[in-house]
Formats: C-alpha cells, structure tokens, sequence
C-alpha cells in the first residue's frame, strides 16, 4: 500500500516535469519551423497578387514584356497599301519607237539627271535628226538670201516686192527650224545626228526600282508598261480607303501611325497630305493618302499596311497586346510584374481595342512589365488560392 502511494506521488510530481518539456520542444521545433515557413514566400501576400520562387513552374510557361509608348490612336487601324510617292517617281517610257542596241542601267542602280539609261536604234530619229539639219542650212540659205535683197533694195537693184518675199521665206525657215529642234529637244537628245542611234536618258535623281526591257526588244511611245522607273525610296505614299462614317475625324496634316507585317514591332510615323474629293458610290469609301518618309528604305511598294490615325503625335498611351487581356464582368484586367516572381492582377480602362493591340487608358504606365501570354493561368490559380 506504502509502495503504491510512493509510485503516485513519483507520478504526480513527473507529470509536470515532462508536461514542460514537451512545451519546451514542442516551442522549440514550432518556432524553427514557423521561421523557416517565413523565409519561404507565400502563395499571394494579397486577393490581388501572386509571389512565386525564382525556379517556380509557373512561370515557365509565362511571356512577359514592356509595355510601349505609341501616340494616341483617334480610329481603329485602317487597311492600306504602300506605294510610290508620284511627286519623287519618273516612269520612263521611250518616246520614239525603236529596238535596244544597249541597256546601261539595272534596276537597284543610283541615276543622276542625264544619265543614259538605254540606246535605241530607231530610223524615226533619224529622220527627226535630218530634218532639223535640213532646217538649219534652210535657214541658213534663206537668211542670206534676205540679206542680199536687202542690200540690193538700198541700191534700188531689186524690187521691194521682191525684198518683201525673200524676208518671208526667211521667218519661214527660222519657224521650221525652231519646230525640228523642239521635236529633238522633245526627245531628250542632247546631240544631232542621222545614224539614228537615240539615248534615254534619266530625268531625275533617284534610284532604279523597275527595269521592264531587255537587249533587242522593239519598244513604242504607246507602251502600256515602263521601261523603267525611278523613285527616291525616302519617300512613299500609303494609300486608305476610309470607311464614309469616319471622315469626320481626320483633317489633312493629322499625324498617323503605320505598320507592316514584315516588321510587326516597328511604327513609321506619317501624316494625311490629301483627302480624296469624291466617294465611291459602290464602297462608300473615300481614297485617302498619307506621306511618310522612310530613311533605311525598308517599306516597299505594293506592301500592305495599317494606318492608325493619332488624336495627337505628342500624345502617347501604353499599347498591350491582346493576348495579355482578360475580363471579369464588364472589367478588363492584366497582370503586371511588379518585381521578379511577384504579379499583380490591375483592372485597366482601355482607350481602344483593334484586332492585335489594345491601348490602355488608365491602370497602366509605358515600360512596366505585362505578362502578354499566359494571364488567364495566373487568374484562376489566383481565385483558387482565393
């Protein structure tokens, strides 16, 4: 009985010791393993942002880029072609039938004013050569003529009548010769002869886009092609057939903004130089062109475009790719990095939405970082986490 109560008390007291020992490394291992969990980001530090570890999954199959500054768009882009800009472009047609003896430019190749392009063996030169030759001594030989008369009159050896009808076939001749040299000068020959050799010569400076004709072939004035044309490549047109419903919100000198396919990430700027005066009765469309000068000659024409007209070229908005929009209700959202692994969902208003790209109004500054591929992941791994 005495024994037992000795094991009851060596209990009693026991609990209490082993009780605080337990607290003490259950405190021990809690705390170690609550500051351990702390070092460790968590899923979301709020409803609206997600942290993720450097090497975390997720963010393998994000792509995620700077939002860029692009003047304010007034219209949704426009299609449109590239073309020639007609005020720096020449098409050379041969003025004189003939046939190519010789070809000495190549399309590619920088002309200057004057430069021989090609050489024609053509008879009708020729003869447009002889007669103004003929012409010349005819004017000579009847000048003279006047001449002699004239003196002759002063001695009273020659009738007036006589005077008077030599001086006539004089300004005759003057006529005619001055009509065969226009016709030469029409020809854009720089040298008289009868062997019939004509050369083409480049009217202005530029450079040699097309090249429409080879060694031998026969070539006419009525030509419904070029022979060649020549352009500044600096200097182009866009050409936009707009809708009738927005021509109230373009004005000529309005700056524009266009772009490619051929180099998706990059705008050339331009400006509406002319409004068409008439609509097309079967489009409802009115032609509309924009100047834009290219200096590292990249556009070509007959590309196809998009031209966006701006509100104002001082006036710039972020512009965000589509993929990178999700809505909630009637909310537009995107998630923006806000350091490396951390991304927060932002509600964002939008000025205009076209077919590839949106351009945010509010919610959004220029080169912050917008996940463009792979926001409707992050949105629902969110909402679960919520």
């Amino acid at each position: 009985m005495i024994k037992n109560k000795k094991n009851v008390i060596s209990l009693l007291i026991a609990l209490p010791l082993m009780a605080g020992a337990g607290y003490w490394i259950w405190n021990k291992y809690h705390t170690a393993d609550t500051s351990a969990n702390a070092a460790k980001p968590a899923p979301h530090t709020a409803s609206d942002t997600l942290h993720f570890d450097a090497n975390a999954p997720q963010l393998t199959y994000l792509h995620i880029k700077a939002a860029e500054a692009f003047p304010e768009p007034l219209l949704e882009p426009l299609n449109a072609r590239i073309t020639y800009d007609d005020n720096y472009t020449a098409r050379v047609y041969s003025p004189i039938s003939g046939r190519v003896t010789k070809i000495a430019a190549e399309a590619g190749q920088q002309v200057k004013v004057g430069d021989v392009l090609l050489q024609l063996d053509s008879p009708d030169y020729a003869q447009a050569s002889s007669d103004s030759a003929k012409a010349e001594a005819d004017l000579l030989r009847k000048q003279q003529a006047f001449e002699r008369a004239r003196q002759l009159l002063e001695i009273q050896g020659m009738a007036r009548k006589d005077v008077e009808s030599a001086e006539a076939d004089w300004h005759q001749a003057e006529a005619e010769a001055l009509r065969a040299k226009a016709r030469l000068k029409n020809l854009a020959s720089h040298t008289t002869t009868t062997e019939g050799q004509f050369i083409l010569r480049a009217p202005l400076e530029g450079t040699i886009s097309e090249r429409q004709v080879n060694a031998g072939s026969e070539v006419r004035p009525d030509a419904t092609s070029p022979l060649f044309v020549i352009t500044n490549p600096q200097h182009l047109w866009a050409i936009v057939d707009l809708p009738e419903i927005q021509l109230g919100k373009i004005k000529i000198g309005q700056p524009v903004s266009i772009e490619v396919d051929a180099y998706p990430n990059e705008v050339f700027p331009g400006r509406i130089a002319v409004i068409g005066g008439t609509l097309d009765p079967l489009t409802r469309r009115i032609q509309i062109r924009c100047e834009l000068e290219d200096a590292k000659h990249k556009l070509k024409p007959e590309m196809y475009a998009r031209v966006t007209p701006s509100a104002d070229s001082k006036s710039n908005l972020p512009r965000i790719a589509n993929s990178a929009l999700f809505t909630q209700g009637v909310s537009s959202f995107i998630f923006v990095e806000l350091s490396p692994g951390v991304l927060q969902r932002r509600r964002v208003s939008l000025a205009l939405q076209g077919p590839e790209y949106s351009y945010v109004k509010e919610g959004l500054h220029a080169g912050e970082r917008v996940v463009t591929s792979g926001a409707l992941l992050l949105n629902s791994e969110l909402s679960g986490e919520n």
